[in-house]
């Protein structure tokens, strides 16, 4: 089937069977076209909540997959691929942070949203890379916090919260293969170029940036901002939003550490096919199955995520 025609028969059964199809930014260009929604972890958790499909296509990674149906346990939500995980969700094995966080019994439990539902049920609160910082400030000073998986992230929300952690030590491996030193190559030869970085990054990368945020911090940036060239330091597929809403500039990806192309794609995230999400449609498989026991304690810290993340959009 070709492209026009498989997007046809998208269009056709997502009509007919009353589905919406999620995307992250990270996704191919051509599946950020076709979704309903394209967003951040928070966004998407956000839309995944209010949507009133009865069908929900996730074409993103598994913990956004369960995230949709940790909210919406009425619907059935499927992921295209059942192989396309998150290397930062498998750096915190449930058996392990249990042990880890029943050593600090008075803490409040902080987990990114990058977890499996295990994590979350563990967790008091989630949080997204777009509002950790409100949420961890928004802990009561005398409280202990466990932050976990990423270790980057958390050391940049301890570093702008003024906050102490417990850091659990999970990374992401699209943002720890990021080469500081083939940034500054690039930078060496596009000088009037602007770094901007997610805070998945370490720190040596963060702190040459000249903007930190999350991949919609990162498209607001370049949308306000009055810099016509910019290196990303993201997983690739972001740049595709970039030049769709600024086609007058310049992106150029930041380079891995070891990789003869320009670009650090997440594999997980690429899993994911137009051929894969028409068949997931058609077929309404792989779908996503949560014990219940277990979806309901991480409802509550999702749920709270959500909430605050409310308040602070009113405040």
């Amino acid at each position: 089937m070709n492209k026009s025609l498989l997007i046809s028969e998208i269009n056709r059964l997502r009509k007919e069977k009353n589905a919406v199809i999620l995307a992250h930014y990270y996704q191919e260009g051509e599946i950020q076209d076709i979704a309903d929604f394209v967003g951040d972890s928070l966004a998407l958790a956000q839309n995944a909540k209010k949507t009133k499909a009865d069908l929900i296509i996730f074409a993103g990674v598994h913990f956004m997959a369960e995230t949709a149906k940790i909210i919406n346990p009425s619907k059935k939500v499927i992921i295209p691929d059942l192989l396309a995980g998150c290397s930062l969700a498998e750096s915190c094995p449930s058996k392990d942070f249990q042990k880890f966080v029943m050593k600090y019994p008075d803490a409040v439990i902080v987990s990114y949203i990058n977890t499996t539902v295990e994590i979350k049920a563990l967790s008091d609160i989630i949080c997204t890379s777009s509002n950790a910082v409100e949420i961890v400030k928004s802990i009561p000073k005398e409280k202990q916090i466990i932050f976990a998986p990423d270790k980057n992230l958390g050391n940049y929300v301890r570093s702008i919260s003024n906050r102490e952690m417990i850091i659990w030590d999970g990374a992401c491996h699209v943002h720890e293969e990021f080469s500081l030193e083939r940034i500054l190559e690039i930078k060496g030869k596009n000088k009037d170029a602007k770094i901007i970085a997610h805070p998945e990054c370490k720190k040596p990368v963060l702190l040459f940036a000249d903007h930190v945020g999350s991949t919609s911090s990162l498209l607001e940036f370049v949308r306000n901002d009055n810099s016509e060239k910019y290196i990303v330091a993201t997983e690739s597929g972001i740049l595709h939003q970039m030049k769709k809403e600024n086609p007058e500039k310049i992106f150029i990806a930041a380079p891995p550490i070891d990789s003869t192309c320009g670009c650090n794609d997440c594999k997980f995230m690429k899993l994911i096919t137009l051929k894969k999400i028409y068949d997931s449609l058609k077929d309404e498989t792989p779908e996503i199955i949560i014990n219940e026991n277990i979806r309901k304690k991480a409802e509550i810290s999702v749920n709270r995520m959500l909430e605050i993340s409310k308040k602070l959009e009113f405040n």
